[in-house]
């Protein structure tokens, strides 16, 4: 009776363990997605590549760009199905600071890939070689690796391509990294169909949390739409009101802000006053003394030239060929130059710290900033001005911060276009006629 019972017991407990475990025994391992596989870098993005296409197609025939049905969203899709991608869900892409970038693509024939190999072969050396039972492709003028599964392709230049390897076919479901997980989740441009993420340690170290990048384009110009968001509450805010200088031709270089900073400067572990004052080291710039004379307003112009008299003595003989000296004016061109700025009753202290330390220095009866043209000064209620011309240059109220920066050429316009307590939205307009007539591509 007892082994009868024993046996009974036995079995009971063998059905539930079996019962209990077997959920456990008999689960399929889930395949990771690819948001799974994704290294990290400095950078990360997400591409809809059909949607970007669609977008500057408008740009491409405006210029009448050769070969730009290359860059049509039918031709990119045909490609992609020819080849076996699938170019209709996004292309993540991840980069760092050293200059090493990659992606990954969604594959939908695997089968196809191979024969897209073979087309680029015909452009590149390529060779092949096996790591744990995978086939990596090297392209070498490009100095980059392919390597390709039967739902994604790894296209990756730089150095450590093991570790991103390891990264990319050892991932299991779930191993979403903190730094996409967050950028897959962030609702700030979330609509757009190109977005770059980043949480970047430089960036960390001057206090922002995270900062974000889009575009928009249009027939003559690309704007990059840029979020900031930052550890901790901002300590300057924009104003409603304030001066500018008139923008005129030939400028190069301006620059206008309206900030509230009477909480900056009593906050100088802010990553910006420390960034201001990291960055005045470089000439002496007393920092500390600017931000307690000024009051948030300045205007910066440059370029051109400006028509100015000058006085002169010149020697002369006179009848009895006597030498005397005479005053004579000319017209000399300088190079256009105007600084305006607010300020309280700090302002003296600022000047005669300037001039100690050799950044503001007088020539007769005008001054120079370090390598500025000689400029005169005038004081008007709060404001001084300095400009190389022989009047003040015509202002207006204007409430926007912005400015334009020339180089190599290309002008570029940048603005701050909102201030919240943690967040700043701005953007960048580059104009896009420059960018292809110096593009060797086009």
């Amino acid at each position: 009776m007892f082994k009868k019972f024993s046996l009974i017991f036995f079995l009971a407990a063998g059905l539930g363990a079996f019962l209990f475990l077997r959920p456990y025994l008999f689960r399929k391992t889930e395949i990771p997605r690819l948001e799974d596989r994704l290294p990290d870098g400095d950078f990360i993005g997400r591409a809809y590549i059909l949607d970007v296409a669609r977008e500057t197609s408008g740009m491409l025939y405006y210029h009448k760009i050769p070969f730009r049905d290359l860059f049509s969203q039918e031709f990119i899709l045909s490609q992609g199905k020819q080849y076996g991608l699938n170019l209709q869900d996004p292309v993540y892409i991840f980069a760092n600071e050293n200059g090493n970038w990659g992606a990954l693509v969604h594959v939908s024939d695997s089968s196809k890939i191979i024969e897209g190999i073979e087309r680029l072969r015909k452009f590149d050396d390529i060779s092949d070689s096996i790591h744990e039972d995978h086939r990596i492709y090297y392209i070498e003028k490009e100095k980059g690796h392919l390597f390709y599964s039967n739902n994604y392709m790894l296209i990756y230049k730089g150095d450590g391509f093991k570790e991103i390897f390891d990264r990319v076919t050892k991932a299991k479901r779930g191993d979403l990294t903190p730094s996409w997980k967050s950028f897959l989740t962030e609702k700030q441009f979330k609509d757009e169909k190109l977005v770059i993420f980043s949480n970047w340690n430089k960036l960390k170290e001057n206090g922002v949390k995270t900062a974000l990048f889009a575009h928009d384009s249009d027939s003559t110009s690309f704007r990059l739409k840029a979020y900031i968001r930052s550890e901790k509450p901002l300590n300057f805010s924009m104003k409603s009101t304030g001066l500018n200088f008139r923008s005129g031709n030939y400028v190069s270089k301006m620059l206008n802000l309206h900030l509230d900073i009477s909480k900056l400067r009593d906050a100088p572990d802010d990553p910006l006053y420390q960034w201001m004052v990291k960055l005045g080291k470089r000439v002496s710039f007393p920092t500390k003394e600017f931000l307690d004379a000024w009051e948030g307003d300045l205007s910066f112009r440059q370029g051109g030239f400006q028509t100015i008299k000058e006085t002169y003595v010149e020697s002369v003989l006179d009848e009895d060929f006597n030498v005397t000296e005479v005053q004579k004016e000319k017209e000399v061109k300088v190079p256009g130059f105007s600084l305006m700025l607010s300020t309280n009753g700090n302002d003296r202290r600022l000047l005669n710290k300037l001039f100690a330390k050799g950044i503001l220095t007088q020539e007769n009866d005008q001054l120079r900033f370090l390598f500025s043209p000689p400029l005169k000064m005038q004081k008007k209620g709060s404001y001084y001005y300095f400009f190389s011309g022989d009047y003040i240059p015509k202002t207006e109220e204007y409430l926007t911060n912005n400015g334009t920066w020339s180089h190599k050429g290309t002008s570029y316009q940048f603005s701050i276009d909102s201030l919240s307590a943690n967040e700043v939205f701005g953007s960048v307009y580059i104009p896009v006629d420059r960018i292809i007539r110096r593009s060797r591509f086009f």
